[in-house]
């Protein structure tokens, strides 16, 4: 990274319209601990580590973890051992992620053959209660 690339700021405004969060939303995480933007008054100023939180952070909740497992990944990245406890924290907490979205799957799959199933009778009934009116739709 240059020193100009690590000294880039960013304001909430751009990092609301790069990332299509609400600056609400970065507040929020401001208020978590999950970011610490420099204050100049009433503004805040965003870091590239600030910046590269966020990434972190959305990515993160768009998989499904919760704000304290993403806090627990973000901070191991303070330990300063060449990131390994971080890795070996985020690659067990991702392998269990994945257990659970694999359950959460086969549990989406049986309920939408049931609802398939439901449709399948009620159509069925529907059909042969009345015939002209179901074959309308």
């Amino acid at each position: 990274m240059t020193t100009t690339t690590i000294n880039r700021t960013y304001t909430i405004r751009q990092l609301t319209k790069e990332f299509s969060v609400t600056a609400r939303t970065l507040r929020f995480y401001e208020d978590e601990g999950l970011i610490a933007p420099e204050r100049r008054g009433q503004t805040r100023i965003y870091s590239v580590r600030d910046r590269a939180r966020i990434i972190l952070i959305l990515r993160g909740r768009r998989v499904g973890f919760s704000l304290a497992e993403i806090r627990e990944i973000l901070d191991l990245y303070a330990l300063h051992d060449g990131g390994v406890s971080q890795l070996t924290h985020s690659r067990r907490k991702f392998a269990e992620r994945i257990e659970t979205l694999e359950r959460q799957k086969v549990d989406i799959d049986e309920s939408l053959k049931e609802l398939r199933r439901g449709i399948a009778a009620i159509d069925e009934t529907l059909t042969s209660r009345h015939p002209r009116a179901h074959a309308a739709e």
